[in-house]
């Protein structure tokens, strides 16, 4: 009888040292689990935060670019003053028209209708 005994016990506890043994392999199995999300954790991290270090490079970039675009447009802006207007240049165009510059008398040709006038007037004086 003892050995009935001890026949269920030993059953127990091999029955007992089998389920320890599948509980500590599973236990084994999360760890190694664990350790590789751990790991790609990490790794998932450090790319983040290279991409977001890239962002703020080229957000800065951007931002340096804005402000030069902005600088250069301020510029444009303020040299368009100094140019002339389309309405201006037609104003000038029909002054040019009206006093027509090229038909002025030049130097020489006043020298010439002056001599002339003087020899008229020499004329006139003699003829009287």
């Amino acid at each position: 009888m003892a050995e009935q005994q001890q026949d269920p016990i030993s059953a127990l506890l091999s029955e007992f040292g089998t389920r320890l043994s599948e509980i500590e392999e599973k236990q084994r199995l999360i760890k190694d689990r664990i350790l590789l999300i751990g790991e790609n954790l990490i790794s998932t991290k450090e790319d983040y935060d290279k991409e977001m270090s890239d962002f703020k490079k080229q957000i800065n970039q951007i931002n340096f670019d804005l402000k030069t675009l902005k600088q250069t447009s301020r510029r444009i802006i303020e040299e368009l003053e100094n140019f002339a207007r389309k309405t201006e240049l037609e104003i000038l165009g029909r002054q040019m028209i009206m006093f027509q510059p090229l038909k002025f008398a030049t130097i020489s040709d006043v020298e010439k209708i002056t001599k002339e006038k003087i020899k008229e007037l020499k004329f006139e004086l003699k003829s009287k």
